[in-house]
């Protein structure tokens, strides 16, 4: 315990947190200023009488000095209370402007998005999408890194990416998620290839074990494959697009 606080004033040591009112408390204290009653500012505020004069007791305590003289006739600010109120009001505007910067700055950043996505999603749908996006708030910046469904997941959990869009059947953990839309998964053949031909259907243990043009591992495409199969036989060959894939 420091000297003053033995002697009962305020403290002399520790943070300015501890030795300084909160920002509500000196809002409070011009409210009363300005309007001359305690009643008036609780009002003004929001809050109830009760809980304003209990702020403006722990204030005083906090100071050491009495601020507010409280009569029937309301509440007039004492000599200290008058000179707290001018430096309470200096802290409350610069309060004010360190409020504007920082909606600046949330501003700034509200108008830059950085989206991850997938290879699949990247190359077919993500161009719709950011041109509806475009139409909308063309204010908007928007930075992409397209990589498969892992590779998407990092770049959120590392606080690299704003949103990002996967294939797949699972979220990792950290992450929120929302599905918004479903696709299809078809097997797509050479003309040549005695499949196309085939009037028949193709029984998922034939194709699970049969060598196919995949994904890489880590693709949310080639993920729910292999969950709906059981699991695959070792690709053919693995390419990391669906452009790739295709071409093969």
């Amino acid at each position: 315990m420091s000297r003053t606080e033995e002697q009962g004033g305020a403290p002399t040591t520790g943070s300015l947190a501890h030795r300084v009112p909160d920002l509500g408390g000196l809002e409070l204290l011009l409210a009363v200023a300005r309007l001359g009653s305690l009643g008036g500012a609780a009002r003004e505020l929001g809050i109830t009488q009760p809980a304003a004069s209990s702020r403006i007791r722990s204030m005083e305590r906090q100071l050491g000095v009495a601020l507010v003289d409280r009569s029937p006739r309301g509440s007039r600010l004492t000599d200290a209370g008058a000179l707290v109120t001018d430096w309470a009001r200096r802290i409350v505007e610069a309060a004010e402007a360190f409020d504007v910067g920082a909606q600046a700055l949330r501003d700034r950043r509200d108008s830059r998005l950085r989206v991850a996505a997938s290879m699949t999603i990247a190359e077919y749908l993500l161009p719709g999408w950011l041109l509806a996006l475009r139409a909308q708030r063309p204010d908007t910046a928007v930075s992409l890194h397209a990589g498969n469904s892992t590779v998407v997941a990092e770049r959120l959990l590392s606080d690299e990416a704003d949103v990002g869009f996967v294939e797949g059947l699972t979220v990792p953990t950290g992450l929120d998620s929302v599905v918004i839309a479903h696709d299809r998964l078809i097997v797509v053949t050479a003309p040549a290839h005695p499949w196309a031909r085939r009037r028949r259907p193709l029984a998922a243990g034939e194709l699970a074990s049969t060598p196919l043009i995949l994904r890489e591992k880590g693709s949310g495409t080639r993920q729910v494959l292999d969950a709906a199969l059981g699991g695959l036989a070792r690709p053919l060959i693995e390419l990391s697009s669906t452009t790739a894939v295709k071409a093969a």
